[in-house]
């Protein structure tokens, strides 16, 4: 013991910094490495979300079923009534004539809409918005959770607010955001970072995604196939405006559903997906001489 212990001796006497400092250099040592560790997650985890904010980040099948089955709540506990009672579907079958000649009817109707982006003033009854929205709500949802809110606006210094915010971002994105590419093809349509026609349409339709409910007792209530029950309503929406005798502009204002949902008093839970002025067209507008695809273009059939 007593020549081990003078050979350790010597050994340090030979590095008489270590000698005295070594119990410091390897505890400086660990804590280094566990804070690179712990550091080194945090940089992948914030990359990860800078890459892709979870606002636009889109489930894999399986990621979208877990979500559903971390709701709150009861599993055996249905939100609709378990005794729901189903009724006769009444339908009254019209003649082959008849469905060809009102498919065609709505073809047309349909094939008529454009993207107006200059409107009249002119006032439109609140009825027809109300009837509108109404046909909106009647699109199919995931498990009837009708994940969807339409917030209205016809107040001219709410609807110059949302111009304010909406041109503010906008500016940015066509300067910096959206790239020289994305401007460069939108240059033929004329469009830009000014949207003086969310002052002067009548109504401005915004349409709010539910990311989720509540139940009666305040808990989350799942919304199953939010984003594509939505789409299907403002297909629905578009379609509406379109049939009433009215124009619209699909509006999707990038980074602004932030600031709108907080000017609209909207909750946490609902985000921004569409942004639509409603109205009447201006005497003078015009349209881009855009040709859609032809029907071989667009469709398989399987005989």
């Amino acid at each position: 013991m007593e020549r081990a212990d003078s050979k350790i001796a010597t050994g340090l006497d030979a590095f008489p910094f270590f000698a005295k400092y070594g119990h410091y250099v390897l505890a400086t040592v660990v804590l280094v490495s566990i804070v690179n560790l712990i550091l080194g997650r945090y940089s992948k985890s914030t990359s990860i979300v800078s890459k892709e904010p979870v606002a636009s980040k889109e489930l894999s099948p399986d990621e979208e079923f877990n979500e559903y089955e971390t709701a709150d709540g009861p599993e055996d506990e249905p939100y609709l009534p378990k005794d729901l009672q189903h009724v006769k579907f009444e339908y009254k079958r019209p003649s082959e004539a008849e469905i060809v000649k009102r498919s065609l009817e709505f073809y047309e109707i349909a094939d008529a809409r454009r993207t107006l982006r200059f409107f009249s003033p002119d006032p439109v009854p609140r009825e027809v918005i109300r009837n509108i929205v109404r046909a909106a709500g009647t699109s199919p949802s995931g498990a009837h959770t009708e994940p969807w809110t339409f917030v209205v606006v016809s107040n001219p210094s709410v609807k110059e607010n949302i111009r304010e915010i909406v041109e503010r971002e906008e500016e940015i994105n066509y300067l910096k955001r959206m790239g020289k590419k994305w401007t460069t093809d939108l240059q033929p349509l004329k469009t830009d970072w000014r949207k003086e026609y969310l002052a002067t349409a009548p109504y401005l339709i915004l349409v709010f995604k539910q990311d989720y409910g509540f139940l009666p007792n305040g808990k989350r209530k799942i919304h199953y196939y939010k984003e594509m029950s939505v789409a299907i309503a403002c297909g629905i929406l578009i379609t509406a405006i379109q049939y009433a005798g009215l124009v619209t502009l699909t509006s999707t204002p990038l980074n602004c559903g932030p600031a709108l949902r907080v000017l609209l008093n909207r909750p946490v839970n609902e985000k921004l997906v569409l942004l639509l002025p409603v109205g009447y067209p201006a005497e003078d507008a015009t349209v881009p001489g855009l040709k859609r695809k032809d029907l071989d273009e667009v469709l398989v059939e399987f005989e």
